[in-house]
């Protein structure tokens, strides 16, 4: 079973020191996903637009200025409130956009409940798939295409060439 936590808020769309719009935005974090948050940004397009990224950038970002390239997190103040910046950046423009940095934490720690750092693997269910791959066959025979090299190196072939 995975588990989803979600948080609706209103971020801003910072446009100038001076002027900002309000962007409702949706935080998901999913159990089946445990190394990514994921952000939807309804913008008063036709479709909201997505943005996918390590949650691990976002938990320092909280606290110190992180991340490169892409996405660019870091904290401050504006105007005597506690915030998280996001300088978000594609082929499709930029954007600086403020969050809450109290819902934005309070959001990650319930992610952290979920899945606490370091145990993200376990949910990924890598060892169960490749023990499933690994383990025999049953109800048939051996197959002895398996068993043989299809393709034998060229250290396996005579010197003569033959």
């Amino acid at each position: 079973m995975h588990t989803v936590v979600e948080r609706e808020l209103e971020l801003k769309l910072v446009l100038s020191p001076e002027r900002s719009i309000p962007v409702p935005a949706r935080l998901t974090y999913r159990t089946d996903d445990p190394y990514a948050v994921h952000i939807t940004f309804h913008v008063g397009s036709e479709t909201p637009v997505h943005w996918t990224f390590a949650r691990e950038l976002l938990v320092e970002g909280v606290f110190r200025p992180c991340g490169h390239g892409d996405v660019r997190i870091w904290p401050t103040k504006v105007e005597g409130r506690n915030v998280v910046l996001m300088a978000l950046s594609s082929p499709d423009g930029d954007a600086l956009l403020e969050a809450p940095s109290a819902q934005v934490s309070a959001w990650l720690e319930r992610t952290l409940r979920a899945v606490p750092p370091g145990s993200e693997t376990e949910r990924l269910g890598i060892d169960d798939g490749l023990a499933e791959l690994l383990a025999p066959a049953t109800g048939r025979g051996t197959d002895e295409l398996w068993l043989r090299d299809p393709w034998p190196s060229d250290e396996s072939r005579p010197e003569d060439g033959t």
